[in-house]
């Protein structure tokens, strides 16, 4: 398999599933205004073997995943487009079940959410069910496993805007003031532009209106309980359903805790503390294997090298003859910046650039820049994430929306204060210009059953978000002692708990997820990945 880079704002999302069911004791009612929701059930899409290649099923797995469409049931529910005008315009939300395999004990409904905002989970009980581990696997045996995707994503009604257009490559070395003005001026242009193009229907894309959305699926599969499972951003729609339907969430677990007061400004300086944190980590991993990558002997000294890097490469950019683009010190922070599974890569990389004299890019390096081919998707694949619910949840929730000189006094600030990982920030003007009202929602602290996943050392969603979570809402936390995004789906010691939670509610304090690579010839992931806005890489 090729190397690849994704780039900033790219999603890698979660597996996850919606999990729906009849519990047989009698109709469960809407909440609030309005008729009894319905589902109407169709038939579900086709999907070629081209398409299920694309969207990241291995070839080996194609037979197992063609055994879970064959049983998955499809349909939509009508919901309100604004939710306090129940008669108005109503939009659909496209959803998925499997039902459970073992129905003499079925224990309910669970419903999973992949993050974003803006990511599909139509697929997430196929995905679950076939492509994480035999652990999490199990999560149908006992639930149906409902997937949706949110208003504004997919086969639900959404809208797109186009995204902004740069002229030419962007230039090399550190971003001038004068450059982050021009792209805050065009960023400010776009966000307006979109948030103008359907008004009507883009302030409705928040998270509280999701939620309720999903009540009303809750209620249109007859059910009096929902149980939920998040990631990333799907943690804060789990902590805003349970905080606005407390009688109708059951069990309720959020990996890779958001945080629970949403500014953009916010997020970001805590993400880049975290990935600076988490980057010496990296450096005493590096110093193990100077034999192999020469980087340094101790921590200290590979740290001296990274930054020594990046100042070289910024002050005297590498043209190399076979990349369309000069390479300056950004690629040396993103490596920096990685998570554990990846650095085997980041040591090649770091070693290679550090070695070359030119005038063609080290082969690993190369490679990990161009990638395979980009083809478009395949006729008839399903979207993977919505630009557009991305920008409009972020930007309706966010209270921030900074003039340029606070935006690239922050920024600057960000930088100075992470040497290491720094440079790997791209200036953003965020949700400026964004013309639609800011609609914040207060979390209010419950009682029901809840488990709060941080893993100890990751960087998309910061540790200390988790306990900050715990006092606003309450629950109970589970630490995760890696720094993958979201992984307990993949583990199967951590898989095997969140079972055991669903099944029991019961769980104890945590799990070691994904280890530290063993040496330089461990496996790892096939690229690199800058930190962008979304609540998921991931």
């Amino acid at each position: 398999m090729r190397r690849q880079v994704l780039m900033r704002k790219g999603s890698a999302v979660a597996v996850a599933a919606v999990a729906l069911t009849s519990l047989g004791v009698g109709p469960a009612e809407a909440t609030g205004r309005g008729p009894t929701p319905q589902v109407a059930w169709k038939t579900c899409p086709a999907y070629s073997d081209e398409v299920l290649l694309a969207i990241g099923v291995p070839d080996d797995r194609l037979p197992a995943v063609r055994a879970q469409l064959d049983r998955m049931e499809c349909g939509t529910v009508s919901v309100p487009l604004d939710h306090r005008e129940p008669g108005g315009r109503r939009i659909d939300v496209a959803i998925t079940r499997l039902k459970a395999l073992d129905q003499a004990h079925r224990l309910g409904s669970l419903a999973v959410n992949p993050g974003g905002p803006g990511g599909s989970g139509y697929l997430m009980g196929v995905q679950i069910g076939t492509l994480t581990n035999d652990e999490a696997a199990r999560l149908g045996d006992r639930y149906d496993l409902i997937g949706f995707d949110p208003r504004g994503v997919g086969y639900s009604t959404h809208v797109d805007c186009a995204p902004p257009h740069r002229e030419g490559e962007p230039p090399t070395g550190p971003i001038t003031k004068e450059a982050a003005k021009a792209d805050y001026d065009l960023e400010v242009a776009f966000n307006k532009s979109c948030g103008d193009s359907d008004p009507e229907f883009l302030r409705q894309l928040t998270t509280e209106n999701v939620a309720r959305d999903l009540d009303l699926v809750r209620a249109a599969l007859h059910e009096r309980k929902l149980s939920f499972l998040g990631v990333s951003w799907g943690t804060w729609l789990g902590a805003v359903y349970r905080s606005e339907f407390p009688a109708s969430a059951g069990r309720v677990f959020l990996d890779s805790v958001a945080p629970p007061h949403f500014r953009i400004d916010e997020f970001e300086d805590g993400r880049a503390m975290a990935a600076e944190r988490d980057s010496t980590r990296l450096v005493a991993w590096l110093a193990r294997f100077d034999d192999t990558y020469g980087l340094g002997a101790t921590p200290e000294r590979v740290r001296a090298t990274i930054l020594a890097m990046v100042r070289d490469f910024d002050a005297n950019p590498r043209h190399y003859t076979d990349l369309p683009r000069a390479v300056d010190g950004e690629i040396i922070a993103v490596s920096a910046a990685q998570p554990s599974r990846a650095w085997p890569l980041v040591g090649q990389v770091l070693k290679a650039l550090r070695e070359s004299t030119g005038p063609t890019a080290p082969p690993v390096f190369k490679d990990v820049v161009e990638g395979p081919p980009q083809t478009p998707p395949p006729p008839g694949a399903p979207e993977p994430v919505n630009r557009t619910m991305n920008q409009a949840a972020f930007c309706n929730e966010d209270p921030s929306r900074l003039d340029f000189e606070h935006a690239w006094a922050d920024f600057r600030q960000r930088l100075a204060a992470n040497p290491v990982t720094g440079r790997s920030l791209r200036f953003s003007a965020g949700c400026a210009g964004w013309p639609l009202p800011v609609q914040e929602y207060r979390l209010r602290r419950g009682t029901g059953s809840l488990v709060l996943v941080g893993h100890r050392h990751e960087s998309v969603s910061v540790f200390e978000w988790t306990a900050e979570m715990k006092a606003a809402v309450g629950g109970r936390t589970y630490t995760v002692e890696d720094d993958v995004h979201g992984s307990v789906l993949r583990v199967p010691e951590c898989s095997a708990d969140l079972v055991e939670y669903f099944t029991t509610g019961r769980i104890d304090g945590g799990c070691q997820g994904v280890p530290l690579p063993d040496g330089p010839d461990a496996p790892g992931p096939t690229g690199l990945t800058a930190a962008g806005l979304d609540l998921t890489t991931g």
